[in-house]
């Protein structure tokens, strides 16, 4: 009986840990300016280790708001605070990669129009896009330049496909990180999120830490010391986290 006890121990331990999740532990949202949009504020725990994320994400309808590229193509580069308040934009983020010059790495499209062509590399593996009043999120195989888009962002990696985490992810390196995600129905979310690996980002964003929102698909921007969210709320002011670096571009939300 002993021997099968202790053969039996790490199938015990794995069953546990098989079942150790990140769960939403607190919750508070605020209006936007706009219907429809608004700003939550989260906090989640890993239910074994106790290590804890919060979370800023901008929910919209995209029946009420838009996406919009900021696109710095060249100098003078500003911050996404002070780019934000030179328009009439709701929230934002920080985009995608860019190299050393700041050419953007990846598809860019920008009203319509393409800055820098699809690239296919293997952190590279999703498209954020919109048309009309439509947004969505697809592989880079299922990326079609045939059909119109008002904006599009190639980033990667994807982080939670059909509502699920995704397996392989890095899991050793904390950062600063931001996302793009898309729910069923026109529920879409620009996010940023405190220090956490790419495979606790996806596990955090599949679990259901919004009970209207459930996340079919999310993508990871560029993030580290490019992170940024700007949200700006109904009475007119502003909530704000900077970036560490200047970035070549944001995403932002702005009305329909």
């Amino acid at each position: 009986m002993l021997k099968l006890s202790l053969r039996a121990l790490p199938l015990f331990f794995l069953a546990n840990s098989a079942h150790a999740q990140w769960m939403q532990i607190s919750s508070q949202s605020e209006p936007s300016l706009a219907k429809g949009l608004e700003h939550r504020y989260i906090v989640a725990e890993h239910s074994t280790s106790g290590e804890r994320a919060s979370l800023e994400v901008a929910i919209f309808s995209a029946k009420a708001c838009h996406l919009r590229i900021v696109d710095q193509s060249s100098d003078p580069r500003v911050e996404l605070e002070e780019a934000m308040s030179r328009g009439n934009f709701l929230a934002a983020v920080n985009g995608g990669y860019f190299d050393p010059d700041y050419r953007p790495i990846g598809l860019l499209v920008v009203d319509g129009t393409i800055v820098s062509p699809l690239q296919k590399a293997r952190l590279l593996s999703g498209v954020l896009s919109a048309s009309g009043k439509k947004v969505q999120i697809v592989r880079v195989g299922e990326s079609s330049l045939a059909q119109k888009l008002d904006i599009a962002v190639e980033s990667g990696p994807m982080i939670v496909d059909v509502g699920k985490s995704v397996r392989g992810l890095e899991s050793t390196k904390l950062a600063r990180r931001t996302f793009a995600a898309v729910g069923a129905g026109d529920k879409v979310a620009l996010g940023f999120c405190s220090d956490v690996t790419l495979a606790d980002l996806s596990q955090i964003l599949a679990a259901t830490l919004v009970s209207d929102f459930k996340i079919q698909r999310a993508l990871n921007l560029d993030g580290g010391t490019s992170s940024a969210f700007w949200f700006k709320r109904a009475n007119g002011s502003v909530f704000s986290i900077g970036e560490e670096k200047l970035v070549r571009d944001f995403v932002a939300i702005v009305p329909q």
